[in-house]
């Protein structure tokens, strides 16, 4: 079979390369948000929510409006920041020669106490100089918007316009799941043999693989289960995983050294021992081989090839079916 007929027929070919093939640990494990790529939107003083800028599921970016507050407090503390704005603008124009010392240093604390406040109770700075540069006293409605302090999704937005929510109340929770964390609930003994920054494997919903990494181990077991939780960071930019998600965890413990390995595909029983098939020109000619672990979709090759030999790695069980109807007389496999 040359390469023009093995193409058409699907069969894929490849050398056989040295790899490590470490112990694997398999675990249950859930998906969840990575707590360093999320924040939570809440506002610092008692206020009513006027209206609602974004909803659960929007992409949102840094300094995006998501909500617009009204509060007693933000606008005394706005009236108060104004007044004192102009009185500093009056003093400072005046100049040092003109006023008192003393009258001067207060206007300008005065305004920097001012601003100070606002700040504090949620206005942003450029919030702040359009309050300023308008200069208007009726601006001071106690009116403000929280925006968002990251890139990210909207995951949680537990509130309703007309409701007064109280400091600290969690009106949205923002996170990039760009990159997850999987944690995978492991006994002890197991845990103990991750290293940090171990490779690991994820089965998405799909039934595909993803790639991760363990980067971190929690010290405290479940209380219930009494096992031990890694956590495994994944890139998830594809968005195939969700946060509540369950999954399954293939993480690499210790280490190895490398050995010859294909394709796990590429083994086939044939005549009562295990066969890999190898490309000599264009024929491809049963090779039987002993084999040892099986590692992450590669199975070692102990003996009967050698590394740098070209095989089937897609296709194997055509050209084994192709071959024994050639020997039962109804066909050629080459």
């Amino acid at each position: 079979m040359d390469a023009a007929r093995r193409a058409a027929q699907g069969v894929v070919t490849a050398r056989a390369e040295r790899r490590a093939l470490a112990d694997v640990i398999t675990a249950p494990a859930e998906v969840v948000i990575n707590l360093y790529r999320s924040a939570q939107v809440t506002p610092r003083i008692a206020a009513q929510v006027i209206a609602r800028h974004a909803r659960l599921g929007d992409s949102v970016t840094t300094g995006q409006p998501l909500v617009t507050l009204s509060s007693v407090e933000m606008a005394e503390a706005q009236g108060q920041l104004l007044v004192a704005d102009r009185e500093w603008k009056r003093v400072r124009k005046l100049g040092r020669k003109v006023v008192s010392e003393r009258r001067y240093i207060e206007a300008q604390v005065t305004r920097q106490q001012a601003w100070a406040r606002v700040l504090a109770y949620g206005m942003t700075r450029a919030q702040i100089k359009a309050l300023l540069a308008e200069g208007d006293a009726s601006r001071a409605t106690g009116s403000f918007d929280l925006i968002s302090p990251q890139d990210g999704t909207v995951i949680s937005d537990n509130f309703i316009v007309g409701e007064l929510a109280e400091p600290g109340t969690v009106l949205f929770e923002i996170s990039d799941e760009s990159v997850l964390w999987v944690e995978a609930k492991l006994n002890p003994e197991d845990a103990g043999r991750v290293a940090i920054g171990a490779p690991a494997r994820i089965k998405a919903g799909d039934g595909g693989w993803l790639q991760g990494k363990v980067v971190q181990r929690h010290h405290r077991l479940d209380e219930t289960t009494r096992t031990q939780a890694i956590r495994i960071e994944v890139d998830n930019r594809d968005d195939r995983l969700h946060p509540g998600q369950f999954v399954e965890a293939a993480i690499q413990s210790g280490k190895a050294a490398p050995v010859v390995a294909v394709p796990t595909g590429a083994v086939v029983l044939f005549q009562g021992s295990p066969t890999v098939f190898k490309v000599e020109g264009d024929e491809l000619h049963p090779q039987p081989v002993e084999t040892g672990v099986t590692r992450a979709g590669y199975t070692e090759i102990k003996a009967g090839l050698a590394e740098g030999e070209e095989i089937v790695v897609k296709g194997a069980f055509l050209i084994k079916s192709l071959l024994l109807k050639s020997q039962m007389g109804e066909g050629h496999a080459h």
